[in-house]
Parts: structure tokens; sequence; C-alpha cells
């Protein structure tokens, strides 16, 4: 999905990620999946000039991926967490909440892709396996 975000943007994110984890029976994975990805997003919101970006939600047989591209060349960088700090700790966060996370360069040089997986928990049914859905 192609987006060009706003201040409000997150919430509406948010809404459709619950959704997708709901209907996949991966609702147990809401709390961390919706915290990485308001990091990402809000990222692309504070920090890439035309807030422009493509998202991706990707179910796999026991875990999510999320994709989130854009086109600032910058790469991000982890904060040090530092108490009295106004900001830099959303990677930290993203750290902590998911299972994995990391971005790669665009080839091209025109932005990055910052993504992260969480690994599903319990042993409910999850769906027909190698089952997926994207945004």
């Amino acid at each position: 999905m192609s987006l060009t975000l706003g201040e409000h943007s997150v919430r509406h994110l948010r809404f459709i990620l619950r959704a997708y984890l709901g209907s996949w029976g991966m609702g147990e994975l809401r709390d961390c999946a919706e915290l990485a990805l308001t990091e990402l997003v809000t990222n692309v919101v504070r920090h890439v000039p035309d807030r422009r970006c493509e998202l991706l939600i990707l179910r796999r047989p026991r875990s999510l991926r999320v994709e989130v591209a854009d086109t600032c060349p910058l790469l991000p960088r982890q904060g040090s967490g530092e108490e009295l700090a106004e900001g830099g700790r959303g990677l930290l966060i993203v750290a902590a909440v998911t299972d994995r996370w990391g971005y790669e360069p665009r080839a091209d040089g025109s932005g990055k892709t910052a993504w992260f997986e969480c690994d599903a928990k319990e042993s409910g049914q999850l769906g027909p396996p190698g089952a997926t859905r994207s945004v």
C-alpha cells in the first residue's frame, strides 16, 4: 500500500493491522506489532520530508512481517535511550518488542526499508501453511 502519511495516519494503520491479525488468528501479536508499526511509521512522519511510504503486512505460517519503505536515503540510527533525551528511543522499542528487525537501503539509493517480524507463540490454528496477505 502506497501512502502519504499525516499526523493521524498511525491510528488508522494500527486499526488495519489489528484487523488483519484478528482475521489471521494472530491476535496475540497485537500489542508488539502495533507498537513496532507505530514507531516505524512515526519515523516516516518525523524524518521523511515528503512523508511518502509503502507498507507491507505479510502473514507467514508462524509469524508476521511488516515492512515500511520510504524515500529518504538516510539510514535509521538507534538512539542511546538516555533518560532525559526527547527522542531516539523508537528503534530501541522495536528491538525490545519484536523477534527480529532491521533495515536495508534500496539498491538504487532512493530510500530504505525498515522491517520487523513477530513470531506467534500460541499453538492455535493459524490458517493454511503459507497463507499470506499483504496490503
